[in-house]
């Protein structure tokens, strides 16, 4: 199965092919890409047999066989569901749906989720008198079923369940507090989407905003988000919240000073004793018992434990707090109504924690929980498990170990990696900055500080520098921070390749304070032992001495082909060949359990021969040509994963082509040969490729009757990036589907192909240096220029053809992937918006962040260089703050724990603020020294450890200049800028901008206020505005496979215009991925995206709101407020919020939108004119006509930057402008901008064209209504006051047109199709899917893509009639 990336965007399950009827009304969508970071399309690999890409392999099984059973297994899951009943001490039975599947905990959690059974944590559910056992299933317990009645029992407490209930009651009196979120604490994150759309948007929202009560909305803007403001406050990034405001329920609640109970009370049943003060400032002690709580007579310095008269004994707190304090009584029921009240998705925790880095002054409240949290040993949840510390290394192998043989065995299996994953990286985030702020004890305390390593709940800690010169010959401490990332991707990689018996180690790499922490599970038995007798493969010396084993030869073997690594030999220190399948730095222990783990994958990727000079050898003409190799700070810089894919995909291709060529020119010769013999170029010698030593340049002798050769240029790189651009050059060369199937008879070995045929193979597989001489496999050797690695001897030529694949692929970086990067940004296909999408955009592309300097370089040379302003500026601001970031790291490092806040507001200040003079302000060391005068011998350098506070002569000139240089030095660009304003000046930064990207990566927290940073006369920032600083946490993704199949079939499913299957499709993914990641992921947030998407067009609108109010919740909790993906999700929110009557809602949440992107990029950018364009469409159709003029024509000028004056979304805009202008009445610039339209539309679709007609039709319309006006206008003039004046006709526009508009430039559109074409459609399907019968007794071929089957659709309505809107509908969403 071979394919390109841009063909088939997916795998379609056959057991999901369509045999319904079709939707009326076919619709094409912008392909979305799924929020994981692979684009809908799914590349398919080389080799022989091409298997999927390695994050799609379906855990070892081909996801083609695993799709049959897809349809019977999915049932399995939907067992349907059943209701019983719940009766509860003291309340009304009442019903609850539950599933077989479900265990009998998660009625326990629902319980103490609901407001009237909220304050119980110690019962058990009984079933006719028999206790459930909380872990077994429902469906496992005899006599469950319809209606049973399950009764809610008190249980007798213990000091566990004691513990439970007081953190529980503390969580439900916390529960309206955002504190937790800010803080960054137990997975909460911030969700502002309630203020905007005040509360629900259901049911109850439409009847509040119902009708036409236009008047009411108050459409105006705050001053700040209007078009051409520079204004960018900060404070608006978080709106208060009114629910927010905290009601008191108790002023104290804390464990008591009497804690333990003595023995004697012990055995009267006493767990534990609490402290309280009421809101009526009574105080009271209490008694936890095995019975419940009840109020003792101890006091603050007297203790009897004697229950009090009365003692109001209660098996709950809330109960007896409810009796003695009326206050907690009213509150308590109140914060329980709103807390029932909020959106699920505002409360559910996320996987990981995410963190804010603005946050508003907090009041410190007494939090006994929290305090207790910081002083116990409590890591993560031990009190609910047995055996109190978790052994991450057992839990995280032994998921991986979970059978996986069909769909609900591999949901099990991905569910338990996925939560062991999520609570591993917890627990290592915590345990890192436990190890920086100095509350871990080394385990070899005897070294200096930088060689300290540390055990922690069962974690390992080392720090990211070069402990006893490891990394001396590769680039010191350079090289020992960037191998835990490098080591990072190669786990990841081995991961998703998933064979059964190879193990790595859980991974987490966390920045803090300047330090670098690498934090992993530990191998069992390997601190026993000495590293030396534990490795029994690979090299602990990097490649002086190696070894290897059978066992590991044989496991890594089956990771080889996924990702492309070459089995080959090296020599080891008796100069004995050793064979490896892998980097020789990559180490094999097999743990006391048995287990084979592999560790120190920072070189599962071959280097990147860009950055690495080696003398002797030369670079290809394109990297020359760019000013490489160039040295790096360490010589560990690999190539990324992405790149390596594309790069073979785009060998594979050049493959194809030359085999096609070859096998044309023979079937030439043969003709030939058969009219006359032609001596002179007869015979297959001319067709035979000449393999031009290094350069590999292959060009095939053709014979005049075959087409020319596409010419490799030096590394088979090609000149333009759409040679890369999937089938385009591949359908027009003939000969290709025999050279494919050539290509398969040859690798198959047979004997079935004749020795031409053979020889055709052959050549094409040396021109374009595949492995293999009968079959195109491309792998590289990591080793190759690696120190200290020898090869042997009787590999010479081998290791020849490996350098020059290197050379080759990092030419193809330049030459192929920074071009075609480029050429995906003026195409508007890709669209960063801040640093982080940038990043990812770079890497989907497979370029390395490290290219940052040559990518602008790139941009700043092409021709279209203004439609590309966006994406320099936003390459700009990454440049410097990753500069910025790369000194601060340093920095911190040499600053005590007393002076961080005033060195992070020192340092923000020499970065931020116009303030020339930020040294003079040194308020932490009077500070200091007022309170300890001996501190102050520290101000004079060298004195006692005077080095703590060298920060403090930092000045900004010195910042900037060490910004520039680390900018030339690392990225190789050159800033021409001396102080922050100059920068601002000269690139048309924004200073908030810069503000928000460095505390992202540096894990700054601020406080949210309007910051002065011009001010000439005092600095922008004191002390007291940093809040905090948190972790930034790298850590491996594990993905839900078959949930993104079905994902992925959905999407092709409704690219085919079968919108009902692609909507089952994607609910089914939905759940799948519910039932992996729990509530809350990304990828959950593409996928109800899309669904809100799907019901939008399909004509239900309010599912579409409640869905996408869904993406928004949680793209705020998990990716942040203010992520770009975010203020997408505003956009659509918007839009189908006004499709349901909501207009002062959808203008709210445009605003918002606006708000945000103005923060995170400026005005300047093309998805500006979107935003915009939605404003001023819904201003226009409330009528407020001069407000929505501003927002048009703002768009207008930013479309006609980005897309060029000639666009058809140009045309669109000039259309919306006019169309305001004619309710406003002012005809003249009406017409003269729906001429503009109109010209462009003539120019670009021609005269005929619906589109044209349209603009022709409404300019006559135009004219005639300014005609009509100038002659009322006349009559006034001529007859004065007594003029009859003809009534004119205004047009206040239709909330339908203005709905059919938004859709046109949100890129939804509507093509009707007519019966006939239905038919064609479904006939055209049914073809398709005998073909596939046909095909499956075969090898798994190419299946055809949808995109073909649309261009056949369009061909035929075209034979049919004139031009269709399917035409302009394309060129529209590609716009």
């Amino acid at each position: 199965m071979v394919s390109k990336t841009d063909e088939i965007p997916t795998a379609v399950p056959k057991a999901a092919e369509p045999h319904q009827e079709e939707t009326q009304e076919g619709a094409i969508i912008k392909k979305e890409s799924c929020g994981c970071g692979h684009s809908a399309d799914m590349s398919v690999t080389n080799g022989d047999s091409a298997p999927h890409r390695a994050e799609e392999q379906n855990g070892g099984v081909d996801p083609e066989q695993s799709d049959e059973g897809n349809e019977q297994e999915v049932i399995v899951i939907q067992d349907t569901g059943f209701t019983v009943k719940i009766q509860a001490p003291g309340t009304e039975p009442f019903d609850l749906q539950v599933s077989p599947q479900e265990m009998v905990q998660e009625i326990h959690q629902v319980l103490m989720d609901r407001e009237d059974t909220c304050h119980r944590t110690c019962f058990s559910l009984q079933l006719e008198g028999n206790v459930l056992d909380n872990f077994a299933e429902l469906k496992s317990i005899e006599g469950l079923q319809e209606g049973s009645l399950l009764k809610v029992v008190e249980e007798p407490y213990t000091v566990r369940e004691a513990r439970i209930h007081v953190r529980h009651i503390r969580d439900l009196l916390k529960s309206l507090d955002p504190s937790d979120s800010y803080n960054g604490v137990d997975c909460n994150s911030l969700s502002f989407l309630s203020v905007f759309t005040e509360g629900d948007l259901g049911e109850n929202g439409k009847r509040k905003k119902k009708g036409s009560d236009l008047e009411q909305i108050d459409c105006t803007p705050p001053e700040h988000i209007l078009p051409g403001s520079k204004d960018r406050p900060l404070v608006p990034l978080q709106p208060q919240n009114k629910d927010w405001k905290p009601l008191q329920c108790l002023k104290i609640l804390t464990m008591s000073g009497w804690n333990p109970p003595p023995g004697n009370r012990k055995m009267h049943g006493d767990l534990m004793y609490l402290y309280m003060v009421t809101v009526e400032e009574r105080h009271v002690s209490i008694t936890a018992s095995t019975r419940g709580f009840y109020l003792n007579q101890s006091t603050t310095y007297t203790f009897n434990p004697k229950p009090a008269n009365p003692s109001f004994l209660s098996h709950s707190l809330v109960e007896l707090l409810s009796q003695i304090s009326p206050a907690f009584k009213k509150n308590f029921s109140t914060i329980q109504k709103k807390r029932v009240q909020r959106h699920p998705f505002e409360r559910i925790a996320t996987p990981f924690q995410v963190y804010s880095w603005t946050a508003p002054q907090l009041d410190h409240a007494m939090d006994c929980v929290r305090a207790e949290d910081a002083y116990t040993s409590r890591l993560g949840y031990e009190e609910h498990i047995p055996g109190q510390t978790r052994d991450w290394n057992e839990e995280l192998q032994t998921t991986r170990e979970l059978p996986r043989k069909n769909l609900p065995e591999r949901l099990l299996r991905e569910r338990a990696i996925f939560k062991v994953h999520s609570d591993f990286a917890a627990a290592a985030t915590r345990g890192s900055m436990a190890v920086i702020d100095g509350n871990v004890m080394a385990i070899n305390p005897g070294e200096e500080t930088r060689m300290q390593m540390f055990i922690w709940n069962n974690i390992f800690f080392s720090l990211g520098f070069d402990v006893r010169d490891h990394y001396l010959e590769l680039g010191g401490d350079s090289a020992a921070h960037a191998a835990p990332t490098n080591d990072l991707n190669g786990v990841r990689a081995y991961g998703a390749v998933d064979v059964d018996g190879l193990y790595t180690l859980g991974t987490v790499v966390v920045d803090y304070r300047g330090y670098r922490i690498t934090a992993q599970s530990i191998i069992p038995g390997i601190l026993e032992r000495e590293q030396e007798q534990s490795v029994i493969y690979g090299s602990i010396d990097f490649g002086k001495t190696v070894v290897s084993h059978p066992k590991y030869l044989e496991l890594l073997e089956k990771t080889s082909q996924p990702l492309k690594v070459q089995r080959h030999p090296v020599l080891d220190d008796k100069s004995e060949a050793v064979e490896l399948c892998s980097s020789v730095e990559c180490k094999g222990i097999i743990g006391n359990d048995g287990r084979h783990y592999i560790l120190d994958l920072l070189r599962t990727f071959p280097p990147d021969l860009n950055f690495l000079p080696v003398e002797g050898e030369e670079l290809p003409e394109e990297s020359r040509r760019q000013g490489f190799p160039r040295k790096h700070r360490h010589r560990l810089a690999c190539l990324r994963q992405e790149l390596i894919e594309a790069f073979v995909e785009h060998r594979y291709l050049l493959f194809m082509k030359m085999a096609a060529l070859q096998l044309m020119q023979q079937k030439a010769n043969k003709e030939s040969k058969a009219t006359a013999a032609l001596t002179e170029n007869g015979g297959p010698q001319a067709a035979t490729l000449e393999n031009k030593g290094e350069g590999g340049d292959a060009t095939a002798t053709t014979n005049g009757s075959a087409p020319p050769s596409p010419m490799a240029t030096e590394n088979g790189a090609c000149e333009s990036p759409e040679s890369s651009e999937g089938k385009a050059g591949e359908e027009n060369i003939p000969g290709l589907a025999q050279a494919k199937e050539l290509a398969e008879t040859v690798a198959a070995e047979d004997g079935t192909a004749d020795p031409k045929s053979r020889e055709v193979v052959q050549n094409a597989c040396k021109a374009v240096g595949s492995i293999s001489n009968t079959s195109f496999d491309i792998r590289f050797n990591p080793d190759i220029f690696s120190p200290g690695v020898r090869f042997p001897e009787g590999s010479s030529e081998d290791i020849q053809k490996q350098k020059q694949l290197l050379k080759d692929a990092a030419a193809f970086l330049v030459s192929c992937q920074i071009p075609s990067l480029v050429k995906d940004c003026l195409d508007h296909n890709a669209l960063p918006m801040d640093g982080a999408t940038l990043t990812e955009t770079l890497h989907q592309h497979g370029i390395n962040v490290r290219y940052l300097g040559t990518v602008l370089d790139f941009i700043s040379k092409t021709p279209a260089r203004t439609q590309l302003d966006h994406i320099y500026r936003i390459g700009i601001y990454e440049l410097i703050t990753r500069s910025a970031k790369h000194f601060f790291k340093t920095y911190l490092q040499g600053v005590e724990l007393s002076g961080l806040s005033a060195a992070v507001s020192h340092f923000l200040n020499c970065f931020l603020s116009s303030f020339t003079d930020a040294v003079a302000h040194l308020p932490a060391d009077e500070l200091v020294s007022k309170r300890k005068n001996r501190r102050r011998r520290n101000r004079v350098p060298g004195g006692g450890g005077g080095d703590n506070t060298a920060w403090a002569s930092l000045t900004p000139t010195e910042l900037w200049r060490s910004i520039v240089s680390e900018a030339s030095s690392y990225y190789h660009f050159t800033l021409h800028c001396e102080t922050v304003d100059q920068a601002v000046e000269k690139y048309g930064l924004q200073k908030t901008t810069l503000l928000r990207e460095i505390s992202i990566k540096a894990g700054i927290q601020i406080l949210i206020k309007d910051y002065n940073f011009d001010s000439r006369h005092k600095p922008a920032f004191t002390e007291e505005d940093i809040l905090n600083i948190f972790p930034v946490v790298k850590h491996v993704n594990p993905k839900a496979s078959d949930a993104f199949h079905f994902f992925q079939s959905g999407q092709a499913k409704v690219q085919q215009g079968f919108l009902k299957e692609g909507c089952e499709l994607i609910n089914e993914a939905l759940n799948l991925f519910n039932n992996v990641y729990g509530a809350m992921h990304m990828e959950l947030c593409a996928c109800l995206r899309l669904l809100a998407r799907l019901n939008y067009i399909m004509g239900d609108y309010s599912e579409a709101l409640s869905n996408q109010q869904k993406a928004v919740l949680m793209s705020e909790r998990v990716l942040g407020i203010e992520h770009p993906n975010t203020i997408q999700e505003y956009m659509h929110l918007a839009l189908y919020c006004f499709a349901n009557g909501q207009l002062s809602t959808a203008l709210k949440l445009l605003y918002r939108a606006r708000y945000l992107m103005l923060q995170v990029c400026g005005e300047d950018h093309p998805e500006m004119a979107l935003l915009d364009s939605n404003i001023g469409l819904v201003l226009h159709g409330v009528m407020e006509f001069d407000l929505s003029l501003r927002f048009l024509e703002n768009a207008l000028a930013i479309n006609s930057k980005y897309h060029g004056a000639r666009s058809l979304k140009v045309a669109l805009s000039h259309h919306l402008v006019a169309r305001v202008y004619e309710s406003k009445a002012e005809f003249r610039s009406a017409l003269q901008h729906e001429k503009e339209g109109y010209t462009i539309y003539k120019n670009q679709v021609g005269e005929a064209h619906e589109k044209t007609r349209e603009s022709s039709e409404y300019l006559k319309y135009l004219t005639q209504q300014a005609v009509a006006l100038q002659r009322t206008m006349n009559e006034i003039y001529k007859n004065g006051s007594s003029a009859s004046i003809m009534p004119l006709k205004f047009t206040a526009p239709t909330m339908a047109s203005v709905l059919e508009q938004l859709n046109i430039i949100n890129g939804i559109i509507f093509i009707p199709l007519s019966q006939k074409d239905l038919e064609n459609l479904k006939a055209e399907v049914q073809r398709r899917q005998q073909l596939q019968e046909a095909m499956k007794s075969e090898e798994q071929q190419e299946e055809e893509s949808p995109l073909e089957l649309e261009h056949k659709l369009t061909a035929e309505q075209e034979r049919q009639s004139a031009p269709t809107g399917v035409d302009v509908l394309e060129q529209q969403t590609s716009a």
